[in-house]
Formats: structure tokens, sequence, C-alpha cells
């Protein structure tokens, strides 16, 4: 499958706006059930964000009666292994892996369908839950993901210290004169579309997403020549933590990071950019365990991560592009300043949309970045 590029706009929903106790605010629309249902809900979910626990929690317990018991964790195959403990063991009714993802998962047999009726679809913002992305997130016509944030992966870069080209470029990254920071899958996936982008692949870098032989002959070259270049990497990183150490702690002038990354550094002298092959873009939601508990709770959980208070507190949360319409109201100006500041209107088009990536893909791309750690 090609990459998605949803048409979305960030500028449409990401303007400066005041934040007040209306952050804070319970949804408009809240069923009858949920406000008397004094339940709870299991949620595995990303590590890094205080916030979540902090803040958006604490205020959909209070609209809802339902507590929240969230277990952190730093990235989805992590995620991954433990919802294949649960399906055996229970504890878990709810996880938020991206939309790339969500497949594998269900092709494992982890995975049961959302009740439509039972959430609110018409809150989603334009491209988010229908269109392709709502093509790509479901199966065999049940819904199995709803979205609860989007952003991207780009350049974090030292203003005074990293070495950059004219035009930024995920090149860069490869410049021994930059010390880096990276995740090893997202590092060699940004090699192949730097080498596509030169001509120098025998086909399309994308290929390899649907064609598991013409992944292995593109994932090779790509690896091939990140390792020459791999004496200039300072850190590796697999959440949001390890990839704030890499530059606090590691001294590294350039990473390829989440948008959140850039933006709990912009104060420290780093700049967040996106690179002229284009940002790498990414679409995160919530999925239903198969033996799942709490079954109403969670959907008004994601239910309430759809209205525009709930929105734009998840997204702030994770200093990410809220889902919802009207979130607009409620969005942090910080937030929505540094976004406008790194993202035009031509970089908003370059946008690159994972792919969606089988759980064969996913095997072998963990042995490629393995490999590449390794070497």
């Amino acid at each position: 499958m090609k990459p998605t590029h949803t048409t979305v706009s960030r500028r449409s929903f990401l303007r400066t706006s005041a934040i007040g106790a209306g952050l804070l605010a319970a949804p408009a629309i809240i069923s009858s059930k949920a406000l008397a249902s004094s339940g709870e809900i299991n949620f595995t979910g990303w590590a890094g964000y205080p916030d979540l626990a902090g803040k958006v929690f604490p205020a959909f317990e209070q609209a809802t009666g339902i507590k929240v018991n969230f277990t952190e964790l730093p990235d989805q195959d992590t995620m991954f292994a433990q919802a294949k403990v649960a399906i055996e063991a229970g504890g878990i009714d709810v996880i938020e892996p991206t939309i790339d993802r969500w497949g594998g998962w269900n092709s494992n047999g982890l995975l049961g369908p959302w009740d439509p009726a039972k959430l609110a679809l018409d809150n989603y913002l334009p491209g988010l839950a229908d269109g392709s992305a709502g093509e790509r997130s479901r199966a065999n016509g049940e819904l199995f993901y709803v979205p609860s944030n989007w952003g991207t992966e780009a350049l974090v870069a030292n203003a005074a210290d990293a070495k950059l080209s004219d035009v930024a470029s995920l090149g860069d990254l490869f410049n021994p004169d930059n010390q880096v920071v990276v995740r090893p899958h997202s590092a060699l996936a940004a090699m192949g579309r730097w080498l596509d982008a030169q001509g120098k692949l025998p086909r399309p870098w994308l290929d390899g997403y649907t064609d598991m032989d013409a992944m292995v002959q593109l994932w090779d070259i790509a690896l091939a020549e990140a390792i020459k270049a791999k004496g200039n990497v300072v850190q590796w990183w697999s959440g949001e933590n390890e990839a704030n150490a890499g530059f606090t702690a590691n001294g590294a002038t350039l990473g390829l990071c989440w948008d959140s990354t850039g933006y709990n550094l912009r104060n420290d002298g780093y700049k967040y950019i996106a690179p002229a092959e284009g940002a790498f873009a990414w679409h995160q939601g919530f999925v239903l365990m198969k033996n799942a508990t709490n079954i109403d709770q969670a959907h008004e959980f994601a239910k309430f991560v759809s209205t525009p208070e709930g929105s734009a507190m998840w997204a702030t949360a994770f200093s990410s592009n809220p889902v919802g319409k009207g979130s607009s109201n409620f969005m942090n100006p910080d937030v929505s300043a540094y976004y406008n500041g790194t993202f035009d209107d031509a970089a908003l088009a370059k946008l690159w949309w994972w792919p969606e990536q089988s759980a064969e893909f996913i095997a072998k791309r963990g042995e490629y970045a393995d490999k590449y750690k390794a070497a």
C-alpha cells in the first residue's frame, strides 16, 4: 500500500488560541451510562508524557466516573509483546499503536472491533477517521482503529552546531560532522528515502513495503550505506526519554526524532526542521483488545479523546496534532506557534505517511535494525 497523504492542513486547526480552564472542562456530550459508570479501564500507552496521568486522565474520570489504570511502555514493539501476553492473561482493554501497525496486531488475533454506534465518528476532523485513513482503519467491514493524535518525525537540530545542507536533508544525518541521535529503523528508512531521492536505488523505496523480495533488496542497500556512516551515532532511541537524553546528556547536534522531542527542546537552542525529502508522518490511535473486559468504558474513553476538549488535551500532552473538530479553540498557543514555524504549505504537501507494515515486514525490519546497531 502506498502511504496515505491525508489532505488535512495543520494550519486549519493549529491556530494560536487562548488556553485556560476550558482545556480541563468536561466534553459537552457524555452518555448517561458513562456518567453513572464508576468503572475503570486498563489502558497501555506511551511512556514519557506526564500530562496524560497528570491532567488528561483526571479530567476523563471527572467527566465520566471512569478510572484509567495506565501502563506506560516506550515503543510499539514492547506494546505488541505485552499485548500477546495479555491475550492469554488479560489485563489490557485499550492500547495506542499507529495506523501502519494495527493490521499486524489484528492478524495475530489480538484485536476486537469497535462498535461505531458507541463512538462519535462525526467528532473527527476530515481525513482522519474517514477517506483513505478510514479505509485503513477497517478490516472485513469492521472498525478496529480510531485516531487519537498525529504528528511527524523530522530533524531536531542544534541551531548553533548542526551541519546542514543549504536545504536541510535526511542526508545530513549521515554527515560525519554531525553527532546524531536516531531510532534504528527510522534511520534506515531515512537512508532509503535519501538514496531514492537521489535516484540511487534500483526501484522505488516504497516497493519494499508491499513486496518482501523488494524489501530485502532495498533494505540491504540502505543498511550497507548506513553502516558506513554509523560512526556519528551517539545515541539510539526507542522512546521519548531516550531521544531527549541523546541531546541533553550525550551531546547530539542533530537527530531524526518526533516533533514532541523538538518541542521539548525548543527553548534550549534546538530547531525542528522538515527535510527536503519530506517529514515522516504518523497517525496514532486506539485499538480494543479482543479479550477486553471494560468494553463500554473503552468506548467512552475513545469518544472522550474525539471531543474538542479531550482531543486538545491529548494532543497537548504529546505536543502533537489533535483529531477532534473544534479542538483549535483549546490548543496551547505555544504548540500552535511551534508547528506553524516548522511546516509551511510546501512542507505540509511533502509529508510522507508511514505505509502499512505487515507483521512479516516488521519482523524483518527488526532484523535490519539489530544488524545496524550491532555493526
